[in-house]
């Protein structure tokens, strides 16, 4: 490289020769070291990279583990109250079993008991009695023959 002094002694395109050789040096300089910050960069972004993606294939199957098990969790819970509703139902129902007279309508409603003295009467609804009559019939006819008739019943229900 030329000095001052030295740029001085040489011609004018002499001058401009070196001048251009010192600028293209200093460009190839500054490229040179623009390209080596790139190539540090780029290779820290990659390890970056790498080191984010790692972490998330990490903790993939622990968070979806994680959010399955709370679902469970939440379900049994859910579970549990139901059981607990259930539960309190069946002592209610047990503490009403007690009761002479809670038994004692029951026994009226459902088994049709009478006490002494008293008349008992049993009512029989029609369409029951004709309902429980077809299928008496029905038994004896072939199976084709009472599928028809439950089209034709449920034809005229509409």
């Amino acid at each position: 490289m030329a000095r001052k002094g030295d740029r001085e002694r040489f011609s004018t395109a002499t001058r401009l020769r070196l001048l251009g050789e010192e600028t293209a040096a200093r460009v190839y300089r500054s490229q040179t070291r623009r390209q080596a910050r790139r190539s540090r960069l780029t290779g820290r972004a990659a390890f970056l990279a790498l080191v984010v993606c790692s972490l998330v294939v990490a903790l993939a199957y622990p968070m979806r583990q994680y959010v399955s098990q709370r679902g469970d969790i939440e379900e049994q819970q859910r579970r549990m109250a139901e059981a607990e509703q259930r539960v309190e139902q069946l002592r209610d129902e047990k503490a009403r079993l007690q009761d002479d007279r809670y038994i004692q309508r029951l026994a009226r409603e459902h088994l049709h008991f009478v006490l002494p003295g008293e008349t008992g009467y049993t009512m029989i609804d029609p369409e029951a009695a004709e309902q429980r009559r077809t299928e008496e019939e029905a038994v004896d006819r072939p199976w084709y023959s009472n599928v028809w008739d439950g089209v034709d019943h449920a034809d005229a229900r509409r």
